[in-house]
């Protein structure tokens, strides 16, 4: 068969188009190109594309796209899920590896036979107000603003069932005091029991909709609420694609280092893409 050999992945229901990068190049994917392919109904579908690239022994250049053409500089879970593809593609040893992003080096441990992956991901610090112009609602507690790779806010609520996240999480994602470019927007509420998660749910920038796990967000949202003193860190979280997500990080006032995300990244087919 002729065409591009592609590798569908997910992480906790977000979900990526994934290319060798020995056999193709970010030059080759325009904007048009990457939307047909992450088209749902004509294309493979996915929430971005990914190139995988090795550029030394050990490390591996992630190339992040999302859905409407947008480069990213940085996806948690397309960075979970490259850890593994990286080492099913023989890319990288299983083990430590090194993913050089948009937003830096991200390390990590990947292994072929399990679809579990963790990333070290760089240190940040909550920003001290959110913008002017973003205030709560009813039904919202608080706001946090920070940049883990890409920007989140992250909003407090009583259940994230009840939230309107493409509406009103469309309406924050795009709020001018966010910047030029906007920001993921997380819901956060609190686990049913001790025993069980916290709930999330985003409205991503670039996929212009929710999808069903953020990993970036998940990091700023465990953050937020440690420093808001509601859970203690690890705290782990219940994505909207029903997978958890874990969040473990060192936290002094409002400033995290040491930052590990653990969560799914599952390889779901490999196939041909002939649509060209």
């Amino acid at each position: 068969m002729s065409g591009t050999a592609i590798y569908k992945m997910t992480g906790s229901g977000n979900d990526f188009v994934m290319l060798d990068g020995r056999g193709t190049t970010p030059a080759e994917w325009p904007v048009e190109r990457v939307v047909r392919v992450c088209d749902r109904r004509t294309g493979v579908g996915g929430d971005g594309l990914v190139i995988l690239t090795p550029e030394r022994p050990g490390a591996v250049r992630m190339t992040y796209w999302n859905s409407d053409g947008s480069r990213a500089a940085m996806c948690g879970n397309a960075a979970l899920c490259s850890m593994r593809l990286a080492v099913l593609l023989e890319l990288a040893a299983p083990g430590r590896l090194c993913l050089l992003t948009d937003a830096g080096p991200v390390e990590g441990n990947g292994d072929a036979d399990d679809d579990q992956a963790e990333i070290h991901l760089a240190d940040f610090v909550l920003d001290a107000a959110v913008p002017p112009g973003v205030q709560p609602v009813d039904g919202e507690h608080w706001m946090e603003f920070a940049t883990v790779g890409v920007p989140h806010l992250v909003v407090r609520v009583d259940d994230v069932e009840r939230v309107d996240v493409v509406g009103r999480g469309g309406r924050l994602r795009s709020d001018p005091s966010l910047g030029s470019g906007g920001a993921n927007v997380n819901f956060v509420s609190p686990p049913l029991s001790p025993s069980t998660d916290w709930h999330i749910r985003t409205f991503e920038r670039g996929v212009e909709g929710e999808t069903l796990a953020c990993g970036t967000g998940t990091v700023a949202a465990g953050v937020a609420l440690a420093a808001r003193e509601e859970a203690e860190l690890p705290v782990r979280f219940r994505s909207r694609g029903n997978q958890p997500l874990g969040v473990r990080a060192r936290l002094d006032r409002r400033s995290a280092t040491d930052i590990w995300l653990g969560g799914q990244g599952r390889l779901v087919f490999r196939g041909v893409w002939e649509s060209e």
